[in-house]
């Protein structure tokens, strides 16, 4: 039987195989404007271009930062990951994690969902913390800065 997305479930898949899953977590920096109302506008354009395409995640965005995991098949991915590089409502993107691998999905009905971010400076310092990528510790810094700074204050507060 398939799932919602077209993939063969578990054990009804020929002898278990898991679906190949492409995957892309990074974090970002909103851009100048980018309010609760346009995060709301990503995150229902995502669900209806999402599902069409087999991918699944989560946005968490909390203080002016993005936070994303993505997943679905590599070609559908690429072109999103492209289509993110080159989206003017946020910079300093920073990739923490992309890999293909045959297993189940993290988020396997979520098309997308936005969660709010408690703390998500302790993410950020965490993949400070973890890289060794110059230009991802130029990009981290400048967001904790910015975030320290108390420029960006919380959605939905005045």
């Amino acid at each position: 039987m398939l799932d919602e997305y077209g993939f063969l479930r578990g054990a009804e898949s020929d002898e278990g195989a898991l679906p190949a899953l492409y995957h892309f977590v990074y974090c970002s920096r909103a851009a100048d404007g980018v309010d609760d109302a346009e995060v709301g506008r990503i995150v229902e354009s995502a669900k209806r271009h999402n599902l069409a395409r087999g991918i699944t995640g989560v946005l968490v965005f909390g203080s002016g930062i993005f936070f994303q995991w993505i997943e679905g098949p590599a070609a559908q991915m690429q072109n999103l990951i492209a289509s993110l590089h080159h989206d003017s409502r946020h910079h300093d993107i920073v990739t923490l994690s992309q890999s293909e691998e045959e297993r189940e999905r993290l988020y396997p009905n979520w098309d997308m969902e936005k969660v709010e971010a408690e703390d998500i400076r302790l993410v950020l310092q965490d993949a400070l913390e973890s890289t060794d990528d110059k230009d991802n510790v130029a990009a981290l810094t400048r967001i904790i800065q910015h975030l320290d700074s108390g420029a960006i204050r919380s959605l939905g507060q005045s």
